[in-house]
């Protein structure tokens, strides 16, 4: 059976991207999600809970089985709305997640993979550094890095417009540190690696074009392995590295909120179990009493102790 078979499915991805805006990589995401909802249901029509079990047949995590169920479930929900019946709704229940606690990117991390950037070239050294520097210094997700266009950036304001999640615009300010990198990039460097083709693009890769979601992570990927990292250091740490930082460094939560686009306080305040933890941490590791005083005296007897 053909997916383009199954009750409005040409109408729901109309109104995922066209009405709800979400970006494209959230309506792959459904698309694929769904591909593994049909696929089950057109060899077992029946039996919704054994939904479940294929999905751990696919090794999917406890996390990406929520994702996929809650996929169908918003799918369910808008057949309902058009006036279909959907009785699985009913039977259908993501699993529950534990959600832990951000593991944001250390300053140390930060510059080693800055060391680990350099290359031969001088123009894409400088362009390996500046991305480094907007991932950890403006907490931008890859989608927003990539899609940064020249005309965003406010030089005699120091602001940059982002363009993030469903279309929203905000503005982000830049430290002069990172301005005068910018200006630098813009001026010497980004002219010598774009091709006759310049693209609006504020990063260009190394075939002169707008950079890809993979070539961030490809990049990512070879700095972490150069910096001798076991594993390639994820793009999302550098976002919790730069809200972690803020927070520690005294910035309220609805400025960090806006800074990094979040649609509810509530997702921002998961920043502050971190400070906390890194609180707790350095008390462990430093205070002398985190560790019992060893007792060179003996026990007092009952008699002795004083009430």
């Amino acid at each position: 059976m053909f997916l383009m078979d199954w009750p409005l499915w040409i109408d729901f991805f109309d109104e995922l991207q066209n009405v709800r805006g979400r970006s494209q990589n959230t309506v792959l995401a459904y698309k694929r999600d769904l591909e593994l909802w049909f696929t089950y249901r057109s060899k077992t029509p029946t039996d919704v809970q054994g939904f479940y079990e294929f999905l751990k047949q696919h090794q999917l995590s406890t996390r990406s089985q929520a994702r996929v169920i809650s996929s169908v479930r918003t799918y369910l929900r808008f057949c309902e709305t058009r006036g279909g019946k959907s009785p699985e709704l009913r039977e259908l229940r993501p699993p529950k997640v534990k959600v832990g606690l951000p593991k944001a990117l250390t300053i140390e991390e930060f510059e080693k993979l800055l060391i680990s950037s350099r290359v031969e070239d001088e123009a894409k050294t400088n362009r390996n550094r500046l991305t480094l520097l907007f991932l950890f210094g403006t907490g931008v997700r890859v989608t927003e890095l990539i899609g940064l266009n020249l005309r965003d950036y406010q030089a005699t304001e120091k602001w940059i417009k982002v363009v993030g999640k469903g279309g929203k615009e905000r503005l982000v300010p830049l430290t002069d540190l990172l301005v005068e990198a910018l200006d630098k990039y813009l001026s010497e460097f980004r002219p010598q690696l774009v091709g006759s083709d310049d693209p609006e693009s504020i990063f260009v890769n190394d075939r002169g074009h707008r950079p890809s979601r993979i070539d961030i992570w490809r990049w990512l990927a070879a700095w972490s392995h150069k910096a001798g990292f076991a594993e390639p250091i994820h793009p999302h740490r550098f976002r919790h590295g730069c809200a972690t930082a803020l927070l520690e460094g005294g910035a309220d939560l609805r400025s960090i909120q806006m800074i990094l686009g979040h649609s509810s306080i509530q997702t921002t305040q998961i920043y502050t179990n971190v400070s906390q933890k890194h609180l707790r941490d350095e008390v462990l590791a430093k205070h002398p009493l985190a560790e019992a005083i060893p007792d060179h005296h003996q026990s007092p007897k009952d008699d002795e102790i004083l009430t």
